[in-house]
């Protein structure tokens, strides 16, 4: 079977699969083609854990939405076939959309790609690992709706978050990489206390129309710095210990966080400068 560089594997009459080429943009949808919520889960090699996931993500969502959603996987060509499995669960089940990338790599990424073709007036992301506990969506879409929130984001630094059994060395990295975010954009990132957490659900039109450029995994600190973001509210969870398969913690993740900051604070900087020039 040919492989195409961005493939569909369920049918959507929305949109076609987003292209790589195509500009990281989440564009406005008519009010008719919207539903509720849709959520996009990122994978590589999670053959094992998805289908548990979705079996506990759609109860969650359908609690606060009915049956106005759709669960959006987008795989990077996992050697493990998790692509197959979510092309399987899609052909079941009317609210899979499953996507499959050969050309384009990152999860930052993918989850962009997800939300150019979701059709929800709110858009989430969880990891398909179960590390991010399925049944806190309910929670954050709910804590979004009655505070008016532009984004709810489950943290682990808020009341009654924390992590399960994580090592003192990976603590250390964790909190060593949340104080430097918050040296580099202290205007930014002094609003949230987890901006490095991928489970968040936020509001289309805060984000909307805005050309980003994400990079590795850390896809909440580029909203946080280049879109519309004001009234966020958080959402306290305990990360869970991986059950089943590898964890996707390197150095080179670390590495492309700490590019990711020094490119988002040039960024800034030159918002700033933008703004204080005088008019013509």
């Amino acid at each position: 079977m040919q492989v195409m560089p961005t493939e569909l594997l369920s049918k959507i009459s929305r949109s076609p699969a987003p292209s790589p080429s195509r500009e990281l943009v989440v564009h406005t949808l008519p009010a008719r083609e919207k539903c509720a919520f849709s959520i996009v889960v990122p994978t590589f090699n999670e053959s094992h854990n998805l289908a548990e996931l979705i079996a506990q993500l759609k109860p969650a969502i359908a609690s606060e939405v009915g049956d106005s959603y759709e669960i959006i996987v987008v795989d990077d060509n996992s050697p493990d076939g998790t692509w197959q499995v979510a092309a399987e669960l899609a052909a079941e089940d009317s609210h899979i959309i499953a996507i499959r990338r050969t050309a384009e790599r990152g999860l930052a990424t993918a989850v962009v790609r997800g939300w150019q073709v979701a059709s929800g007036d709110l858009l989430g992301v969880i990891d398909a690992d179960l590390q991010h506990p399925p049944e806190i969506i309910a929670n954050l879409i709910s804590a979004l709706k009655q505070q008016n929130a532009d984004i709810a984001i489950a943290s682990r630094e808020a009341e009654g978050g924390g992590t399960s059994d994580w090592s003192l060395l990976r603590l250390m990295i964790s909190r060593g990489s949340r104080a430097l975010g918050k040296a580099l954009l202290p205007g930014v990132l002094g609003s949230v206390s987890d901006p490095m957490t991928g489970f968040f659900v936020v509001r289309r039109a805060a984000i909307q129309d805005v050309v980003l450029a994400p990079c590795g995994y850390k896809i909440l600190v580029e909203l946080l710095v280049r879109t519309r973001l004001k009234n966020i509210v958080e959402v306290g969870y305990v990360f869970r210990s991986r059950q089943r398969g590898e964890s996707k913690a390197s150095p080179k993740i670390f590495l492309d966080y700490i590019q990711h900051l020094f490119r988002l604070r040039a960024t800034v900087r030159a918002l700033r400068a933008e703004q204080a020039a005088p008019a013509d």
